[in-house]
């Protein structure tokens, strides 16, 4: 018999953000979280996310033991300001028992009836810095902080139970080498010169925090066409810089500014803590703090965070400034290969960013919709 639990108190919440653990023992590929950071992060007294949407953590115990777990997620922005009737599901972990995803997703369904949405979709978090998507490819393939990593089967489970491909997302990398350093400072001079612009680029910390609220409107304007966007709010932006700016290495966020001073590009770079990460088994203390701070001095990979430009510089090539930034930083610090994060499927616009580095497709993942008035199968 499979009983379903709501996650109502810390000592809940701690076996829940537990279960992967047991999950993914044996994995080589599935890079796990800190434990206390994800706790926090599931915190609505911490994570100023919770002002704007609802969510609700459940587990599936078989036998007194953990063997699924999932999030049942409103955006009332979403929903109420844009119109988007979806309830959202995440951090979705389940054994390879098909009842065991169907009870855990038959919750997310009744919650999204009780409060008249249309349909389901995930797994997806938050909002858009979160974690989204199902792997459907690349399974060995070492994870990222970034991603959630899963089993094979997860993609079976959803597709037998009746959802369906809503979006699809692909992971790409390319050796550092591909870059051509002379095309790009050549490019960027002449850009620079034509469009009176400047590259910034910092050593330290304090130097980037006054432009990181502008950093984030160039964002909310780069990606507001696409289909899966929600806007980031200012107390979100700012539980960003408290949790994220201060620990990326200042020499790995570039800028480009106008003649004005006003920021119309930026984008986010990240030492590879996959491994790190490994190492510390979702512990700070005794050792993994200092894997994490070793990781971020002397990592060869390198994972592209987040990139934009602000629509009137959009088709103009103002990324080759920033990717001639890149090729300064990266080069005396031996930087091997470049990770990106997972990217729409129908973003031509990062397609065409990208090409000239001759990119791999190492992984594929996928969010899957159930219209809310179906049948669970």
């Amino acid at each position: 018999m499979i009983l379903l639990k709501k996650v109502t108190s810390r000592k809940d919440m701690k076996a829940f953000v537990l279960f992967p653990f047991s999950l993914y023992k044996k994995n080589d590929f599935w890079v796990p979280p800190i434990v206390k950071d994800e706790i926090d992060n599931f915190d609505p007294k911490k994570n100023p996310v919770f002002k704007n949407a609802d969510a609700q953590f459940f587990v599936a115990i078989k036998n007194n033991t953990i063997v699924g777990r999932i999030i049942a997620i409103i955006n009332w922005f979403e929903v109420e300001k844009q119109q988007i009737k979806k309830m959202r599901f995440g951090w979705f972990d389940v054994i390879d028992d098909l009842e065991v995803s169907k009870i855990l997703l038959n919750k997310v369904k009744e919650i999204g009836l009780k409060n008249n949405l249309d349909y389901i979709e995930g797994p997806v978090g938050f909002n858009n810095l979160d974690k989204t998507g199902v792997l459907i490819e690349g399974f060995d393939h070492i994870g990222t902080m970034i991603t959630w990593y899963n089993h094979p089967y997860y993609k079976e489970h959803l597709e037998k139970l009746g959802f369906v491909k809503e979006k699809e997302y692909s992971e790409n990398k390319f050796k550092f080498k591909n870059v051509d350093a002379t095309y790009f400072d050549r490019i960027s001079r002449v850009l620079k010169k034509r469009f009176k612009l400047k590259a910034l680029d910092f050593t330290r910390t304090k130097d980037i925090l006054p432009y990181v609220d502008e950093m984030f409107e160039v964002f909310d304007k780069s990606y507001s066409k696409l289909s899966t966007f929600v806007p980031i709010s200012d107390s979100q932006v700012a539980f960003f810089k408290k949790k994220y700016i201060s620990f990326i290495n200042p020499e790995f966020i570039k800028f480009v500014v106008d003649e004005n001073n006003k920021l119309i590009a930026f984008a986010i770079v990240m030492p590879s803590f996959s491994e790190a990460l490994q190492k510390a088994n979702g512990k700070l203390f005794p050792f993994g703090l200092f894997h994490l701070l070793n990781a971020r001095k002397h990592a060869k990979d390198v994972t592209f965070y987040l990139i934009g430009v602000h629509p009137e510089y959009q088709n103009k090539g103002v990324h080759a400034i920033i990717f001639d930034q890149y090729t300064k930083t990266f080069a005396p610090l031996g930087i091997e290969n470049c990770i990106r994060t997972p990217e729409l499927e129908e973003n031509e616009a990062i397609k065409k960013l990208w090409e000239k580095f001759s990119p791999v497709t190492h992984k594929r993942r996928r969010t899957y919709k159930l219209e809310i008035d179906a049948t669970i199968l």
